[in-house]
């Protein structure tokens, strides 16, 4: 494992790269802060709520990181930026069509309560209990067509719903994912369920898996833990690839995403008091392998020729090298990701060896 300082410089690095790549103002608008989707930035391009609030939970883990810096104070203000200016390019609103793309704005603005007046948990809490209905025996809708309920959505608003007090809630929609969507083959949670068909949606996705983990371990509880560590023991089987590291989605887009948002959660585990050291200590390695496939698979992206500015960009699945092209906000996101999340390991690991632990 490497040390925290090691661990905190990649971390370091991929905040710098994401937020000097992607980072900018919308319309130009001072005191505004957005991630581009893509760069070299197009002109136009879609509109990702849900990417953004990951970059705002990438910012807030730099900011912990760097403590009081100049750093660290650079990433709050982009943090409340940004926690604003996701309002601003969202038509004034802090709703949209799917509820799992409010649950992540939810754990994000959670965290960066402190950082806005106008707080959206108010509303966002109200929409997302109006999708946790009884319909199929529990589980959120995935989005306001109210024709699917899935894991995306019903995993994150458990997590959410745990942290803000709503506990016997979260509980009903953990013991619903167990009783309705979990795969007896391999322990992991398959997608979702089709309201008019009853059809189960058997995809399985690493990011589906991480929400689920924090709802175990935030809700705590012997058999939620004994939930969490087989889910542990499940993704260490199922969801690695040679060499340890976890499987990507390749092909970038949304599933450019999934597998940091896994580690955000397995950092949490190697972390948690109430799991085994077999557990904690599974979760770390599969964390730090992670890590170290998509730092040796960097590469460099140019920004401006005549400046031959450059950045680091990380790669996709199955971590090639990165190309020097073009890079997408989500799999930079996924690399940053994964990174803050082996220097907490990291950290936590080097204060036990110097407590003599």
């Amino acid at each position: 494992m490497s040390t925290a300082k090691d661990a905190g410089a990649r971390a370091s690095a991929a905040a710098g790269s994401v937020t000097s790549a992607f980072g900018h103002r919308l319309l130009g608008l001072p005191g505004t802060h957005l991630g581009a989707v893509r760069v070299p930035k197009p002109i136009g391009g879609p509109w990702h709520y849900w990417w953004q609030a990951h970059y705002l939970d990438c910012l807030l883990d730099a900011a912990e990181r760097e403590g009081n810096n100049d750093d660290g104070a650079a990433h709050r203000t982009r943090a409340r930026r940004l926690l604003r200016t996701i309002r601003l390019r969202n038509g004034g609103r802090w709703t949209n069509a799917y509820y799992d793309d409010m649950a992540w704005l939810s754990l994000a603005a959670l965290r960066s309560a402190d950082l806005a007046r106008n707080r959206p948990l108010t509303k966002l809490t109200r929409v997302l209990a109006s999708a946790h209905s009884p319909d199929l025996g529990g589980g959120l809708f995935w989005n306001t067509s109210r024709d699917f309920k899935n894991t995306p959505a019903t995993g994150p608003t458990a997590l959410y719903f745990a942290l803000i007090g709503r506990q016997e809630e979260a509980q009903r929609m953990v013991d619903w994912l167990f009783d309705r969507l979990l795969d007896p083959r391999t322990g992991l949670l398959f997608d979702g369920l089709r309201m008019r068909s009853q059809e189960l949606v058997t995809d399985i996705y690493t990011y589906n898996q991480g929400p689920v983990l924090g709802a175990l371990l935030s809700l705590g509880g012997e058999r939620n833990v004994d939930r969490a560590e087989a889910l542990i023991g499940a993704v260490s089987q199922s969801l690695v690839q040679s060499g340890g590291a976890l499987r990507t989605h390749g092909g970038g887009g949304d599933g450019g995403l999934f597998t940091g948002i896994l580690v955000r959660y397995l950092a949490l585990a190697a972390a948690s008091p109430l799991l085994s050291e077999t557990s904690r200590s599974t979760a770390r390695t599969l964390i730090t392998a992670t890590a170290d496939a998509l730092w040796e698979g960097r590469g460099e992206l140019g920004l401006d020729r005549r400046r031959r500015r450059t950045v680091l960009v990380f790669p996709e699945a199955p971590y090639p090298h990165a190309g020097t092209g073009a890079a997408e906000l989500s799999t930079q996101l996924q690399a940053w990701m994964v990174f803050e999340a082996a220097y907490r390991v990291s950290e936590s690991a080097d204060a036990e060896a110097a407590s003599g632990r």
